[in-house]
């Protein structure tokens, strides 16, 4: 990843943060010359303060009073209405992992991985994980269990046996469990998915002695949204399963939010869906990583949808 990414991210969330302050507050004086100060920081402080504004329809003189009165009414004033209210920023988990895992993930993670990084990781019971880019991973194990979880983005496990200890990998509220088998699991935009290679895996909820909400088979994938308790699933050739470690994605009937997380995990910055009806649409097809840009316009192609670069850091899906 290119060196000056996190200190790019840094300041596109405090350009954010400080937009968000003064839609809440627009009369207040101080909000407006803590914005002045902030943007004659640096060249590159301006250059956040000016991708940001763009993309939420504003402009280098966002701050003067015609401006304000004109969209005052049409301001949302919080960052959650900000985000779903009409642009949604995506990544692993949404906006907060736009740029890979940020300092509290990381604090809890043992192992993370940077933007189009797959790492091969040897588990302590002798299971191996490949973990996709963007990743991270807490492990869990003792004599008793064998438990991990999957803090955000993919991966591939590879499950040795031991009839004694289920494998459990937890990804929010939803648990995946296996005695020996291969699987995938990703986490994008909030949705759950689950593919098997050979083996059986069960998913369910917190309640890992409950009935499982889901029992996959070997060739057999998942999808679970538990925003809307929608579940999808259908089979798919073993050679296919966590393709995306061959730089292939495959997907079958996925939200455009899922699918762009997905392949936002190879790009540099923050990808956002302008309007929302674009990132509930569902597309299939196979998306070739290589050439990422690439692979997110022909995601995006069948919605109608079209990329645009704002900045560098700040990629813009929105209607033709």
């Amino acid at each position: 990843m290119n060196e000056t990414t996190p200190d790019h991210a840094r300041l596109l969330d405090e350009a954010i943060d400080l937009i968000i302050r003064y839609q809440n507050d627009p009369e207040n004086p101080v909000t407006s010359e803590m914005i002045r100060a902030w943007r004659l920081r640096s060249r590159d402080h301006e250059e956040a303060w000016s991708g940001v504004a763009t993309v939420y329809g504003a402009s280098g003189k966002i701050l003067a009073e015609k401006r304000r009165l004109e969209r005052r009414d049409s301001l949302v004033s919080t960052r959650r209405t900000l985000v779903f209210g009409g642009i949604s920023l995506l990544g692993a988990g949404a906006a907060a992992y736009s740029f890979g895992p940020g300092l509290l993930l990381r604090a809890r993670a043992d192992y993370v991985t940077t933007q189009a990084e797959i790492r091969q990781l040897a588990l302590p019971d002798g299971s191996t994980a490949t973990l996709g880019p963007q990743s991270a991973i807490a492990l869990n194990f003792s004599k008793e269990h064998r438990s991990l979880e999957l803090l955000a983005g993919m991966s591939f496990f590879e499950v040795s046996r031991d009839p004694a200890r289920p494998f459990s990998v937890r990804s929010g509220h939803l648990h995946a469990v296996a005695t020996e088998a291969s699987f995938d699991m990703s986490n994008d935009a909030d949705v759950l998915s689950v593919s098997v290679d050979h083996g059986l895996v069960d998913v369910g909820g917190a309640d890992l002695a409950a009935k499982p909400i889901v029992s996959l088979a070997a060739e057999e994938w998942a999808t679970i949204d538990p925003s809307s308790g929608m579940i999808d699933r259908g089979q798919r050739e073993a050679g296919q399963i966590a393709s995306w470690r061959n730089k292939i994605i495959i997907a079958e009937r996925e939200t455009v939010y899922a699918l762009t997380a997905r392949i936002g995990r190879w790009m540099s910055g923050r990808i956002i869906i302008a309007d929302p009806s674009i990132g509930r649409q569902r597309v299939s097809g196979v998306f070739d990583l290589s050439d990422p840009r690439g692979a997110l316009q022909a995601a995006v192609h069948p919605t109608g949808a079209r990329l645009r670069q704002i900045t560098p850091l700040i990629t813009l899906v929105s209607p033709i």
